[in-house]
């Protein structure tokens, strides 16, 4: 190996040639880095590019996308109503296909049914109603009530994952288990509870038996979701029902129900009201012995019951209690026949004394009742077939009469009055009453704010009638009158009328009634 030297640098061969190699290698480093340099600059160039050229594309389709939808007027695609389509409808092309499609599947009625029992609900009662309207405009402002990229994005998921609006949905509920429990009363296997009711003078207890009846909660929500979901149009729904047992004939609490105390009757002056008497109620038996009877097995018991009367009746009040005479009518009678005088005296000693309350009925058959030997009438002359013949009770139709024209001039309102078949010799013609007891009856109820009380006598030839109570502001003077409007070879034909006055002056004039009599 040659040395040199030169300035105490000793510079040898083999440096050399290494310094060389590595200069060789630096430039082709520096080459190669350029190169890639270059060629990951290129990339970026193309892919920037690209990049631009889709957002440029994106940015066309939204607003493209975006313009078309701000034009559109109608209902965005994808959008369903009970899983009807209305897309690209108008609101009111959507209303009528959904109303159509809802009223086509509401039947006029629908049908139930719990075993071989089928009956029908109209669903024109139970006020179904779908809110279409409110649906409508949900589905209108889809894709329409936010902004630009809010609607777009809307748009797109109808378009992919579809939309179905449930309209708001009612209905009367309190009606529809009404009318459950009416059906559940009617089952043909329902359960028969044990009951009791009072037949003349005895309690009837009745044994119940086990049955089915409807639940009706589970059944009402069952129909109310087959309707909201259209599904009544020729189906019909299975009742939900539950097997019950009768409850137990429970005496105690039946007595607590029926037991009921005689009350008295009474009246104050200040201010005027009369207190009518009550009767009372009890077992003939006692409550112990009554329980015994039911420890037979058996499906019905009778229990004998017993009336408790009170001290004093309503008609035992005395006249103070009604300080007005409101009216009064007397007829005359011949006092020389017995027996028809007999059947005057019974008929007027039933209904001397009877008060009526505000609002109650007077039924001259159901207070005289009826006309036979026990009760102590007689035979007298009355009309048969247009003949006077004798008759039992004969003569009390003047009772009738008598208290007739009273009535009319308490003005109290006559319900029920009927003609004889001859003008009477006791009252002009359409002046008169007839009744037959279990046919005919007369009947006038107290219209008036207060009770009335009803007198009468029949003695010395006269059937005197009076009625009591307390005259007011809104009475008036009641005048009858009565014509014959016509005469025939057979016939009479007559009317009556009530003309009503107040201070002297004619407030209104009405027909009674028209009548026709056979001439003797």
């Amino acid at each position: 190996m040659e040395v040199k030297e030169k300035e105490n640098i000793i510079v040898t061969e083999d440096i050399i040639e290494e310094t060389k190699e590595k200069i060789e290698k630096n430039n082709e480093f520096h080459i190669i880095n350029d190169y890639e340099t270059q060629t990951k600059s290129d990339v970026l160039t193309i892919f920037g590019i690209l990049s631009f050229s889709f957002i440029l594309i994106l940015l066309i389709i939204f607003c493209t996308f975006t313009i078309i939808n701000s034009k559109n007027d109608n209902i965005i695609n994808g959008i369903s109503i009970k899983g009807i389509d209305v897309s690209g409808l108008s609101k009111e092309e959507a209303k009528q296909k959904i109303s159509e499609y809802i009223n086509s599947s509401i039947p006029d009625e629908i049908k139930l049914k719990h075993n071989d029992f089928e009956v029908a609900l109209s669903t024109s009662q139970l006020s179904i109603y779908f809110n279409t309207d409110e649906a409508i405009e949900i589905a209108y402002q889809f894709g329409k009530s936010g902004n630009i990229f809010q609607n777009n994005l809307i748009i797109l998921q109808a378009l992919l994952a579809k939309i179905d609006i449930d309209p708001g949905f009612s209905i009367d509920e309190n009606q529809l288990k009404t009318s459950l429990h009416d059906i559940s009363n009617k089952l043909p296997d329902k359960v028969i509870e044990s009951s009791y009711y009072i037949d003349n003078n005895n309690l009837i207890l009745t044994k119940g038996s086990e049955g089915y009846t409807i639940k009706i909660d589970e059944t009402a929500n069952y129909i109310i979701n087959n309707i909201n979901n259209l599904n009544i149009k020729n189906n019909t729904l299975e009742i939900i029902t539950e097997k019950q047992y009768p409850s137990k004939i429970d005496l105690d609490s039946i007595y607590n129900q029926l037991y009921k105390k005689p009350v008295d009757a009474y009246y104050t002056q200040n201010p005027y009201t009369v207190y009518p008497s009550e009767e009372g109620l009890d077992l003939a038996i006692s409550l112990d012995e009554a329980k015994n009877l039911l420890v037979n097995e058996q499906n019905e018991y009778s229990i004998p019951l017993k009336t408790l009367y009170p001290n004093i009746t309503t008609n035992m009040i005395g006249t103070e209690a009604f300080p007005d005479l409101l009216s009064e009518f007397s007829t005359k009678y011949d006092a020389r026949n017995r027996n028809r005088t007999t059947n005057l005296v019974l008929a007027s000693n039933k209904i001397n004394g009877t008060v009526l309350m505000p609002g109650e009925t007077f039924s001259y058959n159901k207070i005289v009742g009826e006309r036979t030997i026990e009760a102590g009438y007689k035979e007298a002359p009355i009309y048969v077939n247009g003949r006077i013949e004798d008759g039992l009770g004969g003569g009390i139709c003047q009772i009738t009469t008598t208290l007739y024209n009273a009535a009319l001039y308490a003005n109290l309102e006559i319900l029920e009055r009927s003609n004889h078949q001859f003008i009477p010799s006791y009252a002009n013609a359409s002046r008169d009453a007839t009744v037959v007891y279990g046919a005919i009856d007369f009947k006038f109820k107290n219209n008036r704010e207060y009770p009335i009380k009803i007198t009468c006598s029949v003695s010395n030839g006269i059937a005197n009638f009076k009625i009591f109570g307390l005259k007011t502001e809104n009475d008036y003077v009641v005048e009858l009158s009565s014509r014959i409007t016509k005469t025939t070879a057979t016939s009479i034909y007559s009317e009556a009328y009530k003309t009503l006055k107040k201070n002297g002056n004619v407030v209104s004039t009405e027909t009674l009634s028209k009548d026709i009599y056979k001439k003797h």
